[in-house]
């Protein structure tokens, strides 16, 4: 696929509904295949609601950026500042204050399209503007497409944690990427 003409920017208020919508059709595709579609709907209704998404964009401690193409959002990222609350995460993790890269989910039929790029992109730039010494994020250990993007972008691994959906504990790798 070529690439789509796309424009990334903060997302506001106005985006809640929009953003839950992507991200309950996005957010199933890196679950790992044991992952049930009752534990994926009750992780989706609990953290990515419209709802929940109106919580994140009023957060000040929460940064949403949106992937915008033909005028509709096909993606998205989210990063926290703060630094991990699990110690058992924020070793490994390395400098603080590290920025996560809590969530990076693009519409399936924008995937290749350099939808995921142009929101990484944006991404990094931000947390280098603001002055973070990098960025650090979860990614599930079984979703290996998403493990290359991330290489590709110079993340590398850190450690482990795990990660509840539903009633299902997943692991993931713990990535980072240093300034």
């Amino acid at each position: 696929m070529s690439n789509l003409s796309v424009v990334v920017d903060r997302a506001g208020l106005w985006d809640a509904e929009a953003l839950s919508d992507v991200a309950a059709a996005t957010f199933p595709l890196a679950c790992p295949p044991e992952a049930t579609p009752d534990d994926i709907a009750v992780f989706v209704g609990e953290v990515l609601s419209g709802e929940r998404f109106g919580e994140y964009l009023s957060d000040p401690a929460r940064i949403v950026l949106k992937a915008v193409a033909d005028d509709d959002i096909v993606g998205y990222a989210m990063l926290v500042t703060g630094g991990p609350a699990d110690p058992a995460v924020a070793e490994p993790v390395g400098p603080h204050p590290m920025v996560e890269l809590s969530k990076l989910y693009v519409l399936p039929g924008r995937h290749g399209t350099g939808v995921s790029t142009a929101l990484m992109n944006a991404a990094l730039d931000w947390a280098r503007a603001e002055g973070y010494p990098g960025v650090w994020l979860g990614v599930n250990q079984e979703n290996v497409r998403a493990r290359r993007f991330y290489a590709k972008h110079g993340f590398t691994e850190a450690g482990t944690r795990t990660f509840t959906v539903g009633a299902q504990v997943h692991h993931d790798y713990v990535l980072r990427l240093v300034f």
